[in-house]
């Protein structure tokens, strides 16, 4: 059987899957380390990621919109998080209908301890990945990302 030239759209469509592919190896592989290693999600992770990268904390709202996710799902983690001393609450100039969370010292320790582990391990999952090819994918992921990024 001969096959002719594979279209644009085609070979888009198998970017897309093996991305996704990757992704979803890479994240399942992630989720396994985090149990395993810290008895830590995800979710908890990247909340606490977040908010490590704003020390002076976060409104749930802005936090919730930054991850993606809804403010149940954000609420739901953070009250666990603060149950476990790892992150405060905080009112907005007083006003007790926003409330600001930030990580606390243990929080932040924490988070440091898993930050580390978690950068060796996609270390070693993208080890086949030289790191010019590593920089120049994500400069192809940052343009892409611009041509769609606040459409609604």
């Amino acid at each position: 059987m001969v096959s002719g030239p594979v279209s644009a759209s085609k070979e888009k469509l198998r970017l897309w899957i093996r991305l996704l592919r990757a992704s979803r190896t890479i994240e399942g592989e992630l989720r396994e380390r985090l149990s395993t290693e810290f008895d830590t999600t995800l979710p908890r992770f990247d909340v606490m990621a977040a908010l490590y990268r704003v020390p002076d904390g976060m409104l749930m709202s802005d936090l919730s919109r930054f991850l993606l996710v809804s403010n149940g799902n954000v609420t739901g983690i953070v009250d666990r998080l603060v149950s476990e001393g790892l992150v405060q609450r905080g009112q907005r100039n007083g006003d007790r209908r926003t409330s600001i969370v930030q990580l606390t010292k243990a929080g932040k320790d924490t988070f440091r301890t898993m930050a580390a582990a978690h950068e060796r391990w996609v270390g070693e999952l993208l080890a086949g990945v030289t790191k010019s090819d590593a920089k120049q994918l994500t400069s192809m992921l940052k343009a892409f990302r611009s041509n769609w990024e606040g459409r609604e």
